[in-house]
């Protein structure tokens, strides 16, 4: 296993969460071999491995090649091939649910966008309806701060009940009304039949796992370093975003699932608030001795695919309050994503 990813599931361990909930339970999780789901998934064979917990993974997803063939090997993890827009049949018993299928590459949004909002609304009630079937104790759904849009001038955070606007008629769209349709559902399942269901909202996350070359600016800055490129930057960069590393956020979530009262809850690390071209200039300053410079190639008319969104921070203030806290800064995360990157080699291919 590579040395980054190992210390971040061991960190994610440590933290003070109830797991011992787990211990001998079933966890579907979906989406299982993308970035947050695998980090999920190994979570628990971890948990496995040094405690002996005894949870059985029923890891859903649709290619399984994209998993990694320890993982698929092993015997705690039974590997599920399926689209989540069909009817889930799972015959054995199911206690918690992950929900973590979703298109994230603004590539995929906007080519596939009616697959983008099939996975997360026909997805999230597939897994919902399971779910409420085999009365599990726990559903997270991981949901994205686009549900929040954008905000009103002069609004510097989002608080889990205030919101932005977003254009329904933008097909761009598919991804956070998805998401927001998904919500409701989860709330819905929570009134009617009692589910205990949970939402967490992720800002942007980035991390070992990653795809670079998946379209968002993060990945193609990770892209440049990794290739001892120059960092060629599409827009002024005066957007602000906030990255969390892969690592606090799923410490995040399983906070979340496993030792939180209400229904919803943001993950975002505030001291992690950058624009894009300070994340440039950050990302150049990694490795100093590449030299390495920061380039501006704006495109006329703009670029397209992209979330439009300027401002809006989400606020951790009410995870923090049951005891999350973010442990890497932005500069330390892409350093470690990176450093997971030169051990692996270049393995994910376009």
């Amino acid at each position: 296993m590579n040395r980054v990813f190992k210390e971040d599931l061991e960190a994610i361990i440590g933290e003070d969460i109830s797991w011992k909930k787990l211990k001998g339970r079933t966890v579907l999780i979906t989406g299982a071999s993308g970035m947050i789901g695998i980090y999920m998934l190994q979570v628990l064979t971890m948990l496995n491995d040094k405690y002996d917990y005894n949870i059985r993974v029923i890891a859903m997803l649709r290619n399984a090649a994209k998993m990694p063939k320890k993982v698929r090997e092993r015997e705690d993890v039974e590997i599920v091939v399926h689209d989540v827009t069909q009817i889930l049949d799972i015959p054995e018993d199911v206690h918690y649910v992950i929900h973590a299928a979703s298109p994230a590459s603004p590539l995929i949004m906007q080519n596939h966008p009616v697959e983008t909002i099939a996975a997360n609304t026909i997805g999230t009630f597939n897994t919902l309806r399971l779910a409420e079937e085999k009365k599990a104790e726990g559903y997270l759904f991981i949901s994205s701060r686009e549900v929040y849009g954008q905000p009103e001038e002069g609004q510097e955070f989002f608080y889990e009940n205030t919101y932005g606007f977003v254009d329904q008629l933008n097909p761009r769209s598919c991804y956070s009304e998805g998401k927001k349709a998904a919500e409701t559902m989860c709330v819905c399942y929570h009134e009617e039949y009692g589910l205990n269901a949970k939402i967490a909202r992720l800002a942007h996350t980035y991390g070992p796992g990653m795809s670079i070359y998946d379209g968002r600016v993060q990945a193609d800055f990770l892209k440049n370093v990794f290739n001892k490129e120059d960092i060629v930057l599409k827009s002024e960069g005066t957007a602000i975003r906030t990255y969390t590393y892969i690592a606090d956020a799923v410490a995040g979530l399983y906070r979340i699932l496993l030792d939180s009262e209400d229904i919803v809850y943001n993950i975002g690390n505030e001291d992690g608030k950058v624009s894009i071209r300070e994340l440039a200039e950050i990302m150049v300053d990694i490795y100093p001795e590449r030299g390495l410079k920061l380039v501006f190639d704006i495109p006329e008319g703009g670029t397209k695919g992209t979330a439009p969104y300027t401002l809006g921070i989400l606020s951790s203030r009410k995870l923090r309050e049951i005891g999350w806290s973010p442990k890497y800064s932005v500069k330390e995360g892409f350093k470690r994503t990176l450093e997971y990157l030169e051990i692996e080699g270049d393995a994910d291919h376009e």
